[in-house]
């Protein structure tokens, strides 16, 4: 298969970069600018998600599509507008265009942010996004089911919870992904046969995590990494809680910025 990375100067997608040739070793690079530590080795073409022409030319002779292209944080609307949806789409419609297989969609915890820490969630609990970055994500998901059941592009849905090497703090013990977990997701998305159309939660093995993944573990999925393992001290180093909102929901910081909501009411609802 020939796999085209998206998003492949940013933090996650550096940490891909290690990992997957071995596995795909006709491997393309893509994002808006060339990524600092670009080897010789790597083929890499630069596009503008939101230049559909570029995005064309990106996909032109791909198998297989690993999306974490886009805006990865809270932004103004327009950001949020060009990175994540007008991009999205201009992805998913290159591909459709090109004969792409598969794609596997870097959703977001954040499509999920405004559930309670209290609650364990699976995939079909309601979308409640705490952030326009979130609700991008929400729209990608839609965005893989319509052009999976019309278009007949396999497509995996991740929600990514925290990607790195181990979790750094208390909330990401029950969001934390390894590197190597991710990677075994992306390839149940690309390799999987018969695959239509499926949204997982990207996690580790997390003793306290909100969600369940039990879909994840029906397609194969047997993650490596054990949030637990780095319990004692991060808890030991934890500070008093002081957000009142994030500290409340799954999604944490993301939940606070710019609330104006009432929080007696929606932690009841």
């Amino acid at each position: 298969m020939r796999i085209l990375l998206t998003g492949a100067a940013g933090g996650v997608g550096a940490r891909l970069r290690k990992l997957l040739p071995a596995i795909y070793p006709d491997l393309v690079l893509s994002d808006l600018k060339h990524p600092d530590d670009l080897s010789a080795s790597e083929t890499f073409i630069a596009a503008d998600l939101a230049d559909l022409d570029q995005v064309k030319k990106a996909v032109e002779g791909i198998d297989g599509i690993i999306h974490l292209g886009g805006f990865s944080v809270e932004g103004p609307w327009e950001t949020i507008l060009n990175a994540n949806i007008i991009g999205t789409y201009n992805l998913f419609e290159a591909a459709r265009l090109a004969g792409v297989k598969r794609v596997v969609f870097a959703s977001s915890n954040h499509v999920m942010g405004f559930h309670p820490r209290s609650e364990t969630i699976d995939t079909e609990a309601i979308i409640k996004p705490d952030t326009r970055y979130g609700v991008s994500k929400a729209f990608g998901e839609a965005l893989g089911a319509l052009y999976a059941y019309k278009h007949g592009i396999g497509v995996l849905s991740i929600r990514i919870g925290n990607v790195g090497e181990e979790p750094l703090d208390e909330r990401r013990l029950a969001i934390w992904l390894k590197t190597e977990d991710l990677v075994s997701l992306i390839r149940i998305g690309l390799e999987r046969e018969g695959l239509v159309y499926e949204v997982v939660y990207g996690m580790s093995d997390n003793k306290r995590a909100w969600w369940d993944n039990s879909r994840a573990v029906a397609l194969g999925y047997k993650p490596t990494g054990r949030s637990e393992d780095y319990a004692a001290a991060i808890l030991a180093a934890a500070g008093p809680k002081t957000d009142p909102v994030g500290d409340a929901f799954q999604g944490g910081p993301f939940c606070t910025g710019e609330f104006t909501g009432d929080l007696t009411k929606i932690t009841s609802a």
